[in-house]
C-alpha cells in the first residue's frame, strides 16, 4: 500500500505563493499518475491538477486560470503543487492522490491512494 504525506500548507495572504509537496512511501510511485484535489468546508472535493508517471503530461482545472502548476521528481518520490496568486477562495484542504492509470484523470474515483491532506488558508 502506498502512503502519501503532504506538507507545505499554511496561512498566507492573498497574492502570495505556496508550494505543496507530497512524498510517496514506495519507489513504485514512479509508475503512478499523481493528482491534487482540494476540499473547502461544506463543498465537495474538486480536482486541481494531475501529472502522468513521466511528468511529461499534466493537466489542471480550468477554473485556476493557470495559477497552479503540478510537477514531480521521481528520484525523490515527490509530487509538487506550485500555487501562485493565491485567493481567499483557494482556502481548502489539499490532498494528493495516486492512480495506476497511465494517463492524467480529473476523476477522484480513478485514484486509489490518498494522503491525509494539508490545510491551505488564504486571508484577504
Amino acid at each position: 500500500q502506498v502512503q502519501l504525506v503532504e506538507s507545505g500548507g499554511g496561512l498566507v495572504q492573498a497574492g502570495d505563493s505556496l508550494r505543496l509537496s507530497c512524498v510517496a512511501s514506495e519507489s513504485t510511485f514512479t509508475m503512478y499518475t499523481m493528482g491534487w484535489f482540494r476540499q473547502a468546508p461544506g463543498k465537495e472535493r474538486e480536482y486541481v491538477a494531475a501529472v502522468n508517471w513521466s511528468g511529461r503530461s499534466t493537466s489542471s482545472a480550468d477554473s485556476l486560470e493557470g495559477r497552479f502548476t503540478i510537477s514531480r521528481d521521481n528520484a525523490k518520490n515527490t509530487v509538487y503543487l506550485q500555487m501562485n496568486s493565491l485567493k481567499p477562495e483557494d482556502t481548502a484542504v489539499y490532498y494528493c492522490a495516486s492512480s495506476q492509470l497511465g494517463y492524467v484523470s480529473k476523476n477522484p474515483g480513478s485514484y486509489k491512494y490518498w494522503g491525509q491532506g494539508a490545510q491551505v488558508t488564504v486571508s484577504a
